[in-house]
């Protein structure tokens, strides 16, 4: 039975922060196109390949041109850029997914994940209060939960023991969005992902490098025996909850937003071999500090008060970013190949041009030799009333 709270459909100003990111270029889409004013903001920092960030803020406003969509590229923790923002365009809801993100990084450089999670959270709440938002929505993540002994992981669990510098930043904005709400009364709601994919998919994450390193035959890293297990959620699933969340101020939440089914490692990377249909090449290593074994989302309470249900199966969602890629692979081979042949015709052009400059110098080159000989002729003759400098002239009289 459904019982979910109502939604606010009301047009809203959504302010997304990380809107050039994976998961942010989708929501920012799906608010868009239900009508929503949308402002991105984005620092378009270097964690991975800023061209894919390009990329999806290009598809955005290559589909946007009616001035719904604004793009503002900047730091959150910037208080003057920051504060422009929401002094010009007036956000009446926050969709709060930007975040110095990975597990592995932040244990060699902690001091940007408090940066650009703690600090970079903390400052837009306070805005957030002092503009007076509706609704602050946040990406947390199932990382907080640690090395949770528990089967299937529940936001009752108590989460006190993070074992990565990212996860405890993570957890530290649940609890400041919970003084917040305290404090001033602003509704927070805070969203524990369960490993996203889907086309567009960041490439530092498992499942677009297992896709694009087993189609070039390239090595895999497998940390373990493969009995690690994930719960892995299609974008479609994730944006749907994020924005059933952003139109639900519900005071003080957080929630699960995962499949609810999780993959083996060493399946997951054969039905990646079954999709591409190619063997992975396997390099094995040990377990790597800082990763959790095991991840598997209880969405009972998302399913109650959200109404989120994901639909996509994982076995679908994996062949549907197997075909995206491949079909990505095809599309740059063609494009390479046509700016090859633009190239090449390019130069022909090019060539023919210098072939017909070398031409007309010879022929001017003619005309001067034709001059000299005409000087020599006239002195000889000793008059000089047939000389002329135009060359068309000369080429009438001489026939040349």
């Amino acid at each position: 039975m459904n019982t979910s709270v109502a939604p606010d459909n009301t047009p809203k100003v959504v302010l997304v922060t990380g809107g050039a990111g994976f998961i942010g270029s989708y929501v920012a889409e799906a608010l868009l196109l239900r009508g929503d004013r949308v402002v991105i903001v984005d620092e378009i920092n270097d964690y991975y390949d800023v061209s894919v960030k390009e990329m999806n803020l290009q598809l955005l406003g290559e589909k946007f041109t009616n001035g719904q969509l604004t793009v503002c590229r900047g730091d959150i923790c910037d208080l003057d850029f920051i504060g422009g923002v929401f002094e010009r365009h007036r956000p009446n809801y926050i969709c709060h997914l930007a975040a110095r993100a990975g597990v592995r990084p932040s244990i060699l450089d902690p001091y940007i994940y408090v940066h650009s999670n703690v600090e970079g959270t903390t400052r837009l709440l306070d805005l957030a209060r002092l503009y007076e938002c509706k609704n602050f929505v946040y990406a947390s993540s199932s990382s907080v939960y640690g090395s949770s002994s528990s089967t299937v992981l529940s936001e009752k669990d108590v989460v006190e023991t993070p074992v990565s510098p990212y996860a405890a930043t993570k957890k530290a904005c649940e609890l400041i969005a919970y003084t917040f709400h305290h404090l001033y009364g602003l509704n927070t709601t805070g969203l524990r992902f369960f490993t996203v994919y889907g086309p567009r998919g960041r490439p530092d994450m498992a499942p677009f490098k297992f896709i694009e390193r087993i189609y070039h035959q390239q090595p895999i890293q497998q940390f373990g025996d493969g009995s690690t297990s994930r719960d892995y959620t299609y974008i479609t699933d994730i944006v749907d909850g994020v924005v059933r969340a952003i139109d639900r101020p519900l005071g003080y939440q957080v929630f699960n937003l995962g499949n609810g089914r999780p993959q083996l490692l060493k399946n997951f990377i054969a039905l990646v071999e079954d999709c591409v249909e190619k063997k992975a090449i396997i390099e094995y290593l040990p377990e790597q500090p800082g990763d959790v074994s095991h991840t598997c989302a209880d969405i009972s309470k998302a399913s109650q008060l959200l109404g989120y249900r994901p639909s996509v199966p994982f076995e679908v969602g994996i062949r549907i970013t197997a075909e995206w890629y491949v079909s990505s692979v095809a599309a740059k081979a063609a494009a390479a190949i046509a700016s090859k042949a633009l190239e090449t015709s390019t130069k022909v052009e090019i060539s023919k041009k210098l072939q017909t400059l070398e031409i007309d110098s010879n022929v001017q080159k003619a005309f001067e030799q034709m001059k000299f000989r005409n000087d020599r002729f006239l002195a000889i003759q000793g008059s000089t009333d047939c000389y002329s400098t135009n060359t068309e002239e000369a080429s009438r009289r001489f026939s040349i």
